[in-house]
């Protein structure tokens, strides 16, 4: 059984942050999922960032991906990953696998707004 504590967060010590991170419920693990807005976005919205959903159009900030633009295909809440099927890596034996891209290094260029639920958040922010 993981051993949770909030108490984690205020220390500064890396190795107790990493521990905070990696043994934190779901309910908290969907907070380190927030990306920030694109300039446009944050004027419309009045909000700094938002959780990223699938369907959603990001901008990769950092890596060997820096400066696409692509939807979100998945999202996987428990390694906080974000996936893209335009984003492949090949691996050793020549498989193709999509590439997981952590939220801290993306942007939300276009958001989806299918879900009623997501308006009201927005509506709520405002």
């Amino acid at each position: 059984m993981k051993i949770f504590s909030k108490y984690w967060i205020k220390s500064k010590n890396p190795k107790k942050q990493r521990k905070y991170r990696a043994n934190s419920p779901v309910h908290i693990k969907n907070k380190f999922l927030s990306i920030h807005l694109d300039k446009n976005l944050r004027k419309k919205y009045v909000c700094r960032s938002l959780r990223v959903r699938i369907g959603d159009k990001i901008k990769v900030l950092r890596g060997n991906f820096k400066g696409q633009e692509v939807k979100v295909d998945s999202i996987n809440v428990t390694t906080s990953k974000i996936y893209s099927s335009k984003l492949t890596i090949t691996k050793k034996d020549k498989s193709t696998t999509q590439a997981p891209l952590e939220p801290s290094n993306l942007l939300i260029v276009d958001l989806n707004l299918d879900d009623k639920r997501r308006l009201k958040v927005l509506e709520r922010k405002k």
